[in-house]
């Protein structure tokens, strides 16, 4: 009975131990926490923005799931070495499946969102309902404004260029007295942020990317981006969604707990078009040899041009009949 008490007394506190270490972040030279690399959030490429509602207050995988996520990554990564298409495969216009990045290892969350709990969107403000969802190009489009912002090449604004998609991840973090500075891989976005407690930029001065100002609480580096333009992006993958309004503010946090991991968070507070504040939170990491390469978006690129011309030429053939 005595060995068996002490054995419960020895395991709680080495379990106790276990979850109050912490990761020892090494410093820069001037004294920082570094963050400093090349971060990817491929391994959630497949994780839902909104968790599934039949999964409610469900945010991780059970072991039994996450092996079997770790046996479709394995077969995925099989199959991408294939070099020739199989006989009977039907045709499409799509490049090889190969061509995308994949997940390494399982993403142990059902959802990107993690607050509120049950890992849904919140419901939006009567102003946000009565707005306008930014226009696609559907099949009929009239312009080039009828695409987004993203096809357009022009941006995806903060949230939609670290929300993890089917390539482009890439997160590059460099480091300076003063300063930090996140390079997207993706239409790369450069944000260079100021830690010196200066104040935002005035009210009239507004942008895509918003204006970011960083500080450190401990370990974390917490950016806040205010003074962004109305109704260009919204808070979605690739910057989609219901856009955004111009009271939006948003807070990440970069928490670096081991030498490959950042957990990060990001909590969306836009009183005019949601209900009420909301994060998203999952881990990036460094990967052996993972890299930002070009993004050239337009290069070779004939799919607006193309679509604007199929579109007037549906017109003028309706006009005939």
């Amino acid at each position: 009975m005595l060995v068996s008490l002490l054995m419960i007394i020895l395991t709680s506190a080495i379990s106790l131990d276990a979850q109050t270490k912490t990761y020892a972040v090494s410093k820069t030279p001037w004294g920082d926490p570094d963050l400093q690399g090349t971060w990817t959030s491929d391994d959630c490429i497949n994780t839902p923005m909104q968790r599934p509602a039949n999964l409610p207050d469900k945010l991780y995988l059970t072991d039994e799931e996450l092996t079997q996520r770790e046996a479709a990554i394995a077969r995925q990564a099989e199959n991408d070495k294939q070099q020739f298409v199989a006989p009977n495969a039907q045709a499409n216009v799509n490049p090889p499946g190969h061509w995308g990045e994949r997940a390494r290892r399982p993403c142990r969350q059902t959802s990107l969102i993690v607050d509120p709990p049950n890992g849904r969107t919140p419901d939006l403000t009567p102003e946000a309902q009565a707005r306008a969802i930014p226009r696609g190009a559907g099949n009929n489009p009239a312009s080039w404004e009828d695409f987004s912002f993203y096809i357009r090449c022009i941006t995806r604004g903060v949230a939609g260029s670290i929300l993890p998609v089917i390539y482009g991840n890439g997160t590059q973090i460099l480091q300076g007295p003063g300063y930090v500075l996140l390079l997207q891989e993706m239409v790369h976005e450069a944000r260079v942020i100021p830690l010196d407690n200066r104040p935002h930029a005035g009210s009239n001065v507004r942008s895509y990317m918003g204006d970011s100002r960083g500080h450190w609480e401990g370990n974390t580096l917490v950016v806040e981006t205010t003074n962004f333009l109305a109704g260009k992006t919204g808070i979605g993958l690739n910057g989609g969604g219901t856009p955004t309004s111009d009271a939006l503010k948003l807070t990440e946090r970069f928490t670096r707990v081991d030498p490959n991991t950042i957990n990060y968070e990001m909590t969306v507070d836009d009183p005019k078009i949601y209900t009420k504040p909301w994060k998203v939170g999952f881990p990036i990491s460094q990967e052996r040899g993972y890299q930002n390469f070009e993004y050239a978006c337009h290069e070779g690129n004939n799919a607006m041009f193309n679509s604007l011309s199929g579109a007037r030429a549906a017109e003028k053939a309706a006009e005939k009949k």
